[in-house]
């Protein structure tokens, strides 16, 4: 071998471990995936990142995120999931009706999930210890705390006969939210109206329902569109004054009355956890669907004080935070 081969031979070969070192440590990239605006998901983000730090990865230093928000125009999910599949990245955090559109994109990207559904209802996962497939998350469900949020709005609002509840008809289990009210609305001798109204622009029109119906009180239902337009309902409910509850403590920090329900922030804060952990290798059938664990009441005083309302002691020393 002539000596200028095994120099060029040698400096090659001194330089594989470099390459295929570089080649391990390429930064892994996420997709993080909604359905609605980016607008009003500050928090959510926040959350996320939280999450992905506690499982040992910082955006921007070992890991990339890329977002992607559908600004609630369904139809844009199915190509926004392509596109990230597309770049390879190594897992998707979509919310319910992001979920519901990727499972039919890919089968082989792990999915995780923060949703206020019913996963094995809506076909996500088989069961919840031993998810299959490609998909894995977390729940922060309200449809089974329906009893609790009416009870609690009968004791700020005990004069109301008639109850509103404003459902989203984008959410899944809006079917099973409306018959769970009903059924909590009977056992308190209220009458329970339901009022449904499917994007921002139907908003005045099911207030102007619930006016007409006399209605007392309100429930508003969970759904990423009324999550993401929370300022716009706390607003309406205010100019109509109608005591509201909501699902996420969001609202009454926008001046919402009161809230009662799962965390969501808590929910994505998780979602960011098992990302890391997907990330380190671990399979999404490997990894069971985590339900809430964190539940809050909030409630706003200054908001009771406009609508003329007292708020009982006791109520305030069962809240988790009361606004003033």
């Amino acid at each position: 071998m002539k000596r200028r081969e095994f120099i060029a031979l040698a400096a090659g070969a001194a330089a594989l471990p470099f390459a295929a070192h570089a080649q391990q440590q390429a930064m892994p990239v996420v997709g993080f995936l909604r359905s609605t605006s980016a607008a009003n998901s500050a928090h959510l983000v926040a959350a996320f990142r939280k999450g992905l730090a506690e499982a040992g990865y910082i955006e921007g230093q070992n890991v990339a995120v890329e977002y992607r928000w559908a600004d609630d125009r369904l139809d844009r999910l199915p190509a926004m999931v392509a596109d990230l599949v597309q770049r390879q990245v190594g897992v998707i955090v979509v919310n319910t009706l992001a979920a519901q559109v990727a499972m039919k994109v890919t089968t082989t990207v792990p999915l995780v999930f923060a949703s206020g559904s019913d996963p094995i209802r809506l076909g996500l996962v088989a069961s919840l210890n031993r998810p299959s497939g490609n998909v894995t998350g977390v729940v922060f469900t309200v449809s089974d705390l329906m009893a609790k949020r009416l009870g609690l709005l009968h004791d700020l609002a005990p004069k109301a006969n008639i109850v509103a509840v404003l459902l989203d008809s984008n959410y899944p289990e809006i079917e099973i939210v409306a018959k769970d009210a009903e059924a909590a609305g009977r056992a308190t001798g209220q009458k329970i109206l339901i009022v449904k109204a499917t994007s921002e622009g139907e908003f005045d029109a099911a207030f102007a329902a619930m006016v007409q119906a006399r209605a007392g009180a309100l429930l508003v239902g969970g759904g990423p569109t009324f999550n993401n337009r929370r300022r716009q309902l706390v607003a309406l409910a205010a100019r109509h004054a109608l005591p509201a509850s909501y699902v996420n403590r969001e609202y009454a920090d926008d001046g919402g009355l009161m809230s009662y329900g799962a965390s969501q922030t808590d929910g994505y804060r998780r979602a960011g956890i098992y990302v890391g952990r997907v990330l380190k290798g671990a399979k999404p059938a490997d990894l069971p669907v985590e339900l809430a664990t964190k539940f809050e009441l909030v409630i706003n005083l200054k908001t009771a004080k406009a609508l003329g309302l007292t708020v009982p002691n006791s109520m305030q020393l069962l809240a988790d935070e009361v606004i003033e």
